[in-house]
């Protein structure tokens, strides 16, 4: 089956049509003819990277969608409250950050429904962008309306190889209006996310874009 290959050796920055074929009931990219774009974050919320991310937004009125990862919400719970307080959208990113593709069926729902508990949204974002057909059919029977949002644009601030440099030029070159690009609030990425944001924020804005929620 098909997979998003998000390692550290190999990676798409730009979603290709094929795979948006692949997988049509999941949510790619958000057509509009507003210039329009849909900032999210993944992995959080986490103290000192969250609060960073949640300032960068805020100088330009931006907002965005945060998928978040359920054990993290229950450590930090003032985090989360700070995302929610300031207007932003939140989604589910599971309770541990499973990799659908290497986990059971039911294991995998009941990982998601934990963090449902939490991060009560119509919102899910399967991890690593790996999930299997029989995944998405379980979730949806749990929560009908549930909405899995996959990526138009991958910022790879994740590629400990990849210098912050190159993380700018990938979302300045490959974001476009309805593109959903995707952004960590963790640590892992903080070198490339703390310099990137702010200068995509300030370029998007110069170019007319809005910001969206999802």
């Amino acid at each position: 089956m098909p997979e998003v290959f998000t390692s550290n050796f190999m990676y798409l920055i730009k979603t290709p049509f094929w795979l948006r074929r692949i997988y049509p009931s999941l949510t790619w990219r958000n057509p509009n003819d507003t210039n329009t774009i849909y900032i999210t974050f993944d992995d959080g919320p986490i103290p000192n990277v969250t609060p960073f991310v949640l300032n960068s937004l805020n100088e330009y009125n931006a907002k965005a969608t945060f998928f978040c990862i359920g054990d993290n919400v229950r450590k930090h719970p003032e985090v989360f409250d700070q995302v929610v307080k300031a207007g932003h959208a939140v989604g589910n990113h599971t309770f541990n950050h499973l990799k659908g593709w290497a986990t059971a069926d039911q294991e995998y729902l009941a990982n998601m429904l934990k963090c449902h508990e939490l991060v009560n949204s119509g919102l899910f974002r399967p991890p690593y962008g790996r999930i299997k057909y029989s995944q998405i059919s379980l979730l949806r029977s749990k929560i009908p309306d549930l909405k899995i949002i996959m990526w138009d644009v991958l910022s790879g601030d994740f590629d400990q190889n990849l210098n912050p440099e190159g993380c700018l030029k990938n979302v300045l070159e490959k974001t476009e209006p309805g593109s959903i690009v995707v952004f960590h609030d963790s640590l892992k990425a903080f070198k490339r996310l703390e310099y990137t944001l702010p200068r995509a924020l300030k370029a998007w804005s110069d170019e007319g874009f809005q910001f969206g929620t999802l």
